[in-house]
């Protein structure tokens, strides 16, 4: 009370303010006493600061749950790869056959890329696991690809004029072929550089397109929680769709009549050049979004697992956050993790034991995270032939898997590759052989065109039909999706092929979309769910081979590479026998109704 009256008055608030002066005086020398003045001078942080920044609480970002925006951001880059694929599908068989390559020389140039990529994805995808780089083990993979994708963009659309500056030579359409055996034989003798320019950059676009999407995935599927897997990879699906969509729409508008067309070139020139900024924007959106945890983070918390359990239980031991997960695994009981490289933080059950006091004897409780029964990091990256046996000893489960995704990608590749030729030729009347300037050159042109618009309804349709998948999964289950997904494209490609008109064009390429948004989901949501669950766990194949889950992603996507390259050996050859180009809508819908009856095999679980 003494004190009390005398901070009364004016004197007894001077008495306050001098008081709290003091005390912020006093905690600002306790603060200025503890910097470490070296570190400050060389800008270095101080050894607390240091020993702080390699905290697992630096990557909390990774175990919480993410909002739509930050969805959207992960997943940008396959927006940037579906631009990039737009302009690949849209305009790189007219290209080709413009230069004077045929119908079965064009299809097999499309087996180039798949051939490497069937053998180098799943490698590409196991080198990912094992990526021991601060940077993270997604995102160095995924600058690489884009590098690929980068390279192609510039030469797919320059590779005529680059042929040109090293002496070829495109002869007059009008030119009289009887009088000029070698011409008439191989029509492309005259411009071999821009037949080789070309073809190199088909291959760097196609493959690193397809391939970049792998490590793209496994980033998502990486920086979030299991909960948010489905909406993620929904999410992933709508972005990619989106790309699609604006991507075709670009090559459907005619630029050739714009100042930006005419500055660049041409039509061709003018899309795949604002393509390739978007692509670039994109890209760099996606990898500035999430820090991914180094290998070498995730090795030391997986030992300090190991050691807290070997460790006394009344010692005092650095013990890990509980009930954290991190990228695929999510179990409240016993784990025994046999692929480390995608688990960082396993959730755990915690084991309460009793141990005598170490002063008095008397018993006290003691909580300690239970961890894995075994754990061992494989640092060297697993040679070809291992991978090759993880393809030939997989669980039965992931190849019917494999099997469905193979006939599906087979029934989309063949519509998506050669469905502007399709539009161009049969549905227009057009010949991209023909004389430049004639009525039916100009009318395959405007097919091309036409044709872009069509797919540009299959991208913006895959993006709408990716809104409400997750729902459609949830009120109908895995299974009925995915087969009523594959059914439903495979009837709409029997009834263009019918009809034949623009109308049919426009309407029928949604059912592609629903194909897309399908092949994009669920083959890698059942792939996520199957490592979630441990479902390789007790596998006697899983034993012998150990599954990480960006190699089985990669080893599930490299089946577009091998449906690219089973299709282009063989559809060339059965157009020119039947001299249709419709040939290519009948084989989609032939192989989306396999897809569709091999998804009724595949194991859903609880899905």
């Amino acid at each position: 009370m003494d004190k009390l009256s005398e901070y009364q008055g004016v004197a007894g608030r001077f008495h306050v303010i001098r008081d709290e002066f003091r005390e912020k005086v006093k905690t600002w020398k306790e603060e200025a006493s503890a910097i470490d003045i070296k570190s400050v001078l060389s800008h270095q942080p101080a050894p607390q600061q240091q020993k702080e920044e390699s905290k697992p609480e630096d990557y909390e970002h990774i175990f919480r749950k993410k909002n739509w925006g930050e969805l959207v951001r992960v997943s940008a880059a396959v927006m940037g790869i579906e631009f990039s694929y737009a302009a690949e599908t849209a305009f790189v068989s007219p290209t080709l056959l413009e230069i004077g390559i045929d119908h079965t020389r064009m299809t097999m140039v499309w087996a180039l890329s798949p051939l490497v990529g069937f053998f180098l994805t799943p490698v590409l995808g196991s080198l990912s696991d094992k990526c021991n780089l601060k940077f993270g083990r997604r995102r160095p993979f995924i600058l690489l690809l884009s590098v690929g994708i980068l390279l192609g963009l510039l030469l797919v659309p320059n590779g005529k004029d680059l042929g040109k500056q090293l002496g070829d030579i495109y002869r007059d359409r009008s030119f009289n072929a009887s009088s000029n055996n070698e011409t008439l034989t191989d029509p492309t003798a005259d411009h071999p550089w821009g037949v080789v320019f070309t073809i190199l950059g088909t291959v760097l676009l196609d493959f690193d397109a397809d391939a970049c999407q792998s490590p793209s995935r496994a980033y998502l599927l990486d920086v979030t929680v299991p909960e948010d897997h489905a909406r993620g990879l929904s999410t992933f699906t709508i972005m990619a769709g989106l790309g699609g969509f604006i991507g075709y729409a670009m090559g459907g508008f005619n630029w050739d009549i714009t100042i930006i067309g005419k500055l660049l070139g041409g039509h061709v020139k003018a899309a795949f050049t604002l393509i390739t900024v978007i692509f670039i924007l994109c890209v760099i959106f996606t990898i500035t979004s999430f820090a991914e945890i180094p290998l070498y983070v995730l090795n030391e918390r997986m030992n300090l697992f190991q050691t807290t359990k070997t460790k006394n239980c009344n010692e005092e031991t650095p013990i890990p956050k509980e009930n954290e997960n991190y990228g695929t695994v999510s179990n409240s009981t016993k784990i025994q993790e046999q692929d480390t490289s995608f688990t960082n933080e396993i959730k755990t059950e915690d084991i309460v034991t009793e141990v005598p006091n170490k002063e008095n004897g008397t018993p006290h409780q003691v909580t300690t995270p239970q961890s894995p029964e075994s754990f061992q990091v494989d640092t060297q990256p697993p040679s070809l032939k291992e991978y090759l046996l993880s393809i030939v000893y997989m669980p039965n489960s992931l190849r019917i898997l494999c099997v469905t995704n193979l006939f599906c990608w087979m029934a989309h590749v063949c519509y998506s590759l050669n469905f502007t030729d399709y539009v161009g030729e049969a549905v227009f009347g057009g010949n991209p052989k023909a004389p430049e300037g004639s009525l039916e050159f100009l009318l395959y042109q405007e097919g091309v065109r036409f044709g872009c618009w069509g797919m540009s309804m299959y991208s913006l349709s895959c993006a709408c039909y990716s809104l409400i998948i997750e729902r459609l999964i949830k009120k109908f289950r895995a299974k009925l999706v995915y087969v009523g997904g594959t059914a439903f494209f495979g009837f709409g490609m029997i009834l263009m092929a019918i009809l034949q008109n623009k109308v049919a064009v426009i309407i029928f390429s949604w059912t592609a979309g629903v194909m897309y948004s399908t092949l994009f989901t669920m083959p890698y949501l059942l792939v996520a769910h199957y490592h979630s669950t441990n479902k390789f766990e007790n596998s006697e194949n899983a034993s012998k081979h150990v599954r990480g889950l960006g190699t089985d992603i990669a080893l599930v996507g490299s089946m577009v590479f091998l449906a690219q390259f089973i299709l282009s050996l063989i559809i060339g050859s059965v157009v020119s026998l039947a001299g249709t180009t419709t040939v290519y809508v009948l084989a989609s819908a032939i192989l989306s109704i396999c897809g569709s009856i091999s998804a009724t095999q595949v194991l859903y679980l609880d899905l």
